[in-house]
């Protein structure tokens, strides 16, 4: 299976962002051979639609799941439309750390945002 996760620099090693629209980085792995690669998320600087973004870059890279610690409503709502599935980092403090929770089914799932998003009032 794809993945997306959210992380502070691009290894396995790394700590995991909390943010995934403005996570630092996006790591792509597969889950069955752990091969993976990583990318500087295209939109952590965005002025708005960071989370959407960051959806859509999850699509084009034909992921099943994304791990995050939270989902504003618009990365939420484009990756649910796109039929990836959601989860929280919850515990964990790596990347690999992560992809082994995961792998145990050992992670939240989530089906609505878990966070405001940075352009939220209230």
């Amino acid at each position: 299976m794809k993945i997306i996760l959210t992380t502070t620099s691009p290894s396995l090693e790394s700590d995991v962002d909390t943010r995934f629209g403005r996570g630092a980085y996006f790591l792509i792995v597969d889950t069955d051979t752990l091969e993976w690669e990583a990318h500087p998320n295209p939109g952590v600087n965005a002025s708005g639609g960071a989370g959407v973004q960051g959806a859509q870059f999850a699509i084009d890279h034909g992921v099943e799941a994304a791990i995050s610690g939270n989902f504003g409503p618009n990365a939420c709502g484009g990756l649910k439309e796109a039929g990836i599935a959601m989860y929280q980092f919850g515990e964990c403090r790596t990347a690999q750390e992560a992809i082994e929770k995961f792998k145990a089914g050992q992670l939240a799932g989530v089906d609505a945002p878990t966070g405001a998003g940075r352009h939220a009032r209230g």
